[in-house]
């Protein structure tokens, strides 16, 4: 009887330690999990940035952050460009015959911490203009994921993509998009087109189509 006594409390022990190591342990896999979810939300996953003379870029790149979200930036370099025409047009041609790097206002902070990467500009001389090309070397996003987007007189992207992936060449590029500067107030259309085709879901509402 002693024996058959000890042997049934042994048992009972085992199964009270066992049950509570699988609550312990349950909750321990609960909280990793609600830790990941918080840090995941919290995460900088999408970046919308742009480089805008006129501010037509910066319309589509406000059309683009209303609906898929994430973060803005504005490329703008610390020397404003012309604003003449003329000038501009000089200027810019001769920045890229020299492979110039104009110096940014802003740096991106972080730039590891995003996945998707929305590069916008308007196209200048059948590329992008130099300052874009500062961002894109300063930063480094190897295996990131890069979407230009521009604006233009007629000539849509030019070489500007070429362009982009010999800058970067270890992240994904995918399709781009090009809207004339005279359409860009009513291009929503056109972005949400593109941006579902890309797999993107609308997570917010689309404002009225008023740059910011």
């Amino acid at each position: 009887m002693t024996s058959r006594r000890w042997l049934t409390a042994l048992i009972a022990a085992f199964i009270l330690c066992g049950g509570v190591w699988a609550q312990t342990n349950s909750q321990s896999v609960r909280k990793m999990n609600e830790s990941s979810s918080q840090s995941g939300t919290k995460s900088k996953r999408i970046l919308v940035a742009y480089f805008s003379h006129t501010g037509n870029t910066r319309e589509i790149a406000n059309q683009i952050h209303d609906r898929v979200g994430g973060e803005l930036f504005e490329i703008a370099s610390v020397e404003p460009y012309p604003a003449k025409y003329d000038d501009v047009v000089k200027q810019a041609a001769k920045e890229q015959k020299d492979a110039a790097r104009p110096k940014l206002k802003n740096k991106l902070e972080d730039p590891q911490s995003y996945d998707v990467i929305f590069v916008g500009y308007p196209n200048w001389w059948d590329s992008f203009p130099m300052p874009v090309a500062t961002f894109l070397t300063e930063n480094d996003f190897s295996g990131k994921t890069l979407i230009p987007f521009c604006t233009h007189g007629g000539s849509r992207m030019g070489h500007s993509v070429t362009d982009m992936a010999k800058l970067c060449p270890k992240s994904k590029m995918l399709e781009g998009l090009a809207i004339q500067g005279r359409s860009v107030k009513n291009a929503n259309k056109d972005v949400a087109d593109w941006l579902k085709k890309l797999g993107f879901s609308a997570v917010k509402k689309p404002n009225d189509g008023s740059a910011k």
